[in-house]
């Protein structure tokens, strides 16, 4: 089956100033009838994107002539998708990561091979899975979402169960009975096996091994450009805010329900740990979304190209957002060997809109975001984001020093604009309480803001930096010698290790 769609362009909008002035945000047209809402996308070896959406349909975009193309039909909620060649795709779905092969060169899938499928489901409807992710060696990393006691399993389950906080299986039957399983089992848990853990497999699906636990909702995985794995995860019980992580083998994420299917775990119900054992046990985040400030719902990473986009970004890691009308650019730094990073908001005040959900680059460099809502805030479509070529002031590096930061700009700065800069920081409680307030917050002294000789890298003095603690950056009145806006005007940046 193949169907052609005229490919509408259509702007979403206009703005004197902003990144309207630098890149064009139009939609693209999806085949009629369909429902809109992506949950993975990739880009093929002839240039198409690779979409598979909300209802179960696979398909192919061609943005020579705007065609769509159907590759596939009947996958169950797919969030994720990993382009293998020209004529196979994985896809996860909600029983299984699926490859969709092609054999007979007809361009529709004939062969749906179970690539692997030995994990738990207990029907609840907030055991997402996410991935894949590929590392150098060709080996697949899967990541698996826990259940929500906002809703009831099944009567029927998949593998095995766990005893520990035990649900009632009639569990809730609607809204109204939102919550009753609170007290036996916690708001989020993993009765089932390996919920809430990233699992590796071999290329080939055979062989898996337990990879690192403590997930709660990990809307997005990926390799970055220095092989760093990365995940995403969303606020809830036991997050305060949204995290990042950078994820190693036999790490714990900070989630204690996936704790009941660790090897030789005999600690009983993990949520009545004492809170500052458990704290001690988790991987510090690599950096933080600030709620209802930078982000809601972080998404899907993936790796800006070396066309396309302004040189300064190039390798540099995009996250996808739910429920801001943004994306999330990432600064790395690395201090004593440890990864942590500054983050801050992209397209923020343009036309793109909610529901970022997952992203690709295409061959010309343009990326392709595409939406999903579900139940929760968010949109529908796909749009496509195109630099001009036009430069503009962006912040592009961050390094902490012993008293403070080192902030490299893409474009010479206006040295009277300096004292417009603004720091502050603070940091959040780990609680099994469902997020939490800022803690410690305060606005730090800048004693000095020194700018190079080349006019693009600014020194600030603030004091000793301080661990555990999420540094903002305001930029907001800062201006270019030319007297353009910095475009991305906050930066979190989160203090795991302070240099001395």
């Amino acid at each position: 089956m193949k169907t052609t769609a005229f490919l509408a362009w259509i702007t979403l909008g206009t703005a004197a100033f902003g990144w309207t002035e630098h890149f064009t945000f139009e939609n693209v047209a999806t085949p009629p009838g369909m429902d809109p809402q992506v949950g993975g996308m990739d880009r093929m070896p002839d240039g198409r994107i690779a979409v598979a959406f909300h209802r179960g349909e696979v398909m192919f975009f061609n943005p020579a002539d705007g065609s769509w193309s159907l590759f596939a039909t009947g996958l169950q909620e797919p969030l994720g998708m990993l382009v293998e060649s020209a004529d196979s795709v994985l896809v996860m779905q909600r029983a299984e990561l699926t490859r969709l092969k092609d054999t007979d060169g007809d361009g529709t899938a004939d062969e749906y091979e179970t690539v692997f499928d030995d994990f738990g489901m207990s029907g609840n409807y907030h055991e997402f899975n996410y991935g894949p992710a590929r590392d150098a060696e060709g080996n697949l990393y899967i990541v698996l979402g826990i259940a929500s006691n906002g809703a009831a399993m099944g009567p029927e389950i998949r593998g095995e169960f766990s005893e520990i906080g035990q649900v009632d299986f009639e569990g809730m039957i609607n809204r109204a009975n939102w919550g009753k399983n609170k007290n036996a089992a916690g708001r989020m848990y993993a009765r089932v096996k390996w919920r809430g853990w990233v699992l590796k497999l071999s290329p080939d699906g055979k062989t898996m091994e337990p990879y690192a636990s403590g997930f709660r909702s990990p809307n997005g995985i990926g390799f970055d450009a220095k092989g760093r794995l990365l995940i995403t995860d969303n606020q809830g019980d036991w997050r305060p805010t949204s995290p990042l992580y950078d994820v190693k083998k036999d790490g714990f994420y900070g989630h204690p329900a996936s704790l009941v299917w660790k090897k030789g775990w005999d600690g009983g119900d993990p949520r009545l740990m004492d809170v500052a054992k458990l704290d001690a046990m988790q991987v510090p985040a690599a950096g933080f979304f600030p709620q209802g400030e930078l982000a809601n719902s972080p998404t899907w990473p993936v790796i800006i190209p070396g066309k396309g986009f302004p040189e300064g970004m190039a390798g540099q890691t995009v996250i996808g957002e739910m429920n801001q009308p943004n994306l999330v650019r990432v600064l790395d730094d690395e201090v004593d060997g440890v990864f942590q990073t500054a983050l801050l908001p992209m397209f923020d005040g343009s036309p793109l809109g909610l529901g970022n959900n997952r992203m690709v680059f295409g061959e010309d460099g343009s990326m392709y975001v595409g939406k999903t809502a579900l139940s929760w805030a968010g949109s529908k479509g796909i749009t496509r984001v195109k630099w001009n070529g036009k430069p503009f002031l962006s912040l592009d590096r961050i390094k902490a020093l012993p008293a403070g930061f080192a902030l490299r700009f893409s474009q010479p700065l206006d040295a009277g604009t300096l004292k417009t800069l603004t720091v502050k920081r603070h940091t959040y409680d780990y609680l099994q309480a469902y997020g939490a307030p800022k803690k410690d917050e305060k606005l730090l002294e800048i004693v000095g803001a020194t700018l190079s000789g080349d006019g693009m890298t600014v020194t600030l003095d603030v004091g000793a930096l301080k661990e555990k603690y999420l540094h903002l950056i305001d930029m907001t009145g800062l201006r270019a010698k030319d007297g353009g806006k910095v475009l991305g005007k906050k930066a979190w940046y989160h203090v795991v290790k302070a240099p001395h």
